[in-house]
Parts: structure tokens; C-alpha cells; sequence
């Protein structure tokens, strides 16, 4: 049973039929989609999101609202590329300490929720992570949008800038932003020089 524990992850809401909400924020149209799927993939999903299911209250709460922050970043420039789901799934593994498939999954659900519902839910998302983490939460969430951010080479100002506002939102001082920038500094593209764009864009 799919219960308001597994809705926290997705946003959604108990009795307003979680499952169906789980399978559209992984890209499957309707229960009925996802019941003409093979068998073994059908049993797969299930098995995860039971798993995550069985996470405290708090937990999921805390997965879920890291996993949607790193998704806004990654989605600072409309697109969200393979490196950086990559560099998501990772963070995630490491950080909320999620096997694999449990980490793939929820990344998948953050970049989904992330687009309906990014421009709305952006800064209550952010201050909801703010007042259930700890200041070390914080700073390393900080370090880790860097590091998504980073993950196709290089920092957009528009990541930058993304970045920053966070890391207001989140009650950080800008002395603190600075110190975990410079830590990337080698790949912000305001302090590149042409020729070292990693897209090609020098001579």
C-alpha cells in the first residue's frame, strides 16, 4: 500500500490517489499506462516506492525537499542535461544515503514536480528545507547545488545566480556563499575566458 509517507516525496496528497500521482511524476500517463508495462518493470516500481514508503516521516520530508532544491538549480536554464541527473542521482546516494534505485527514482520525481510546479513552489520548498535542517544541512546543500551545477563543465551565470538566491532563502549569510563558490571557481563562466568555454564558444 502506497500511503501519505510515499506522498510526502512526490507532493502529493493522501486519498487524492498517490499511486496515480507517483506514476505521472515518472512519466506515465495513468495507472492503466503503467499496468499494460512488463511485469518486471511494474514489480520494480512497486518494490521502490514501498522502500521509500518505509522512510520516517521527517526523512522523506527531508529527501524530497533536497532532491526537488537540486532539480531547481539543474533546471536554472529550462533544461536539465544527462550529466547533471547524473550528478543528482549521486548526490542524493551519498547524501540522504538512498541505494541507487531509490535515489534514480526520486531525482526522477523531483525533476518532474520541478517542472509543473517550480515557479510556485521554489521558495516554500526552500524555506521548508531551511527549517528542518541543521546549518551544516545547509552548507551542504550549498555545495552540492555547486556541484550539479558544475556538472557539464561549467557554472552559468544563470546557475550562479540561482545559487545565490538560494542560499539566501535558505537563511545563509553571503559569507557563506562565497566560501563554497570559490571552492568552484575554476568552472564559473564569468571568470572564464572565451577560450576556455568547455561548449566551444572561443575562436
Amino acid at each position: 500500500m502506497i500511503t501519505a509517507r510515499a506522498a510526502v516525496l512526490v507532493g502529493g496528497r493522501a486519498g487524492e490517489g498517490v499511486m496515480g500521482s507517483i506514476l505521472k511524476l515518472l512519466g506515465l500517463r495513468s495507472t492503466e499506462t503503467f499496468e499494460r508495462a512488463p511485469a518486471g518493470e511494474r514489480d520494480t516500481v512497486r518494490r521502490i516506492i514501498a522502500e521509500l514508503d518505509g522512510l520516517p516521516p521527517d526523512r522523506a520530508r527531508y529527501v524530497a525537499t533536497f532532491a526537488f532544491l537540486l532539480s531547481r538549480v539543474a533546471r536554472a536554464d529550462l533544461r536539465v542535461g544527462a550529466d547533471e541527473t547524473r550528478a543528482m542521482e549521486r548526490i542524493v546516494m551519498e547524501e540522504a544515503g538512498l541505494p541507487e534505485e531509490q535515489a534514480m527514482i526520486v531525482v526522477q520525481m523531483a525533476k518532474t514536480q520541478n517542472l509543473l510546479f517550480g515557479g510556485t513552489d521554489n521558495y516554500s520548498v526552500a524555506k521548508e528545507f531551511a527549517r528542518v535542517a541543521s546549518r551544516e544541512e545547509k552548507l551542504a546543500l550549498l555545495g552540492c547545488l555547486f556541484r550539479v551545477s558544475a556538472a557539464d563543465g561549467s557554472i552559468s551565470t544563470l546557475e550562479d545566480n540561482v545559487v545565490r538566491q538560494m542560499a539566501d532563502e535558505l537563511g545563509l549569510d553571503h559569507a557563506d556563499f562565497i566560501e563554497v563558490r570559490t571552492r568552484y571557481r575554476d568552472h564559473l563562466a564569468v571568470l572564464r575566458k572565451p577560450d576556455d568555454d568547455p561548449a566551444g564558444g572561443g575562436a
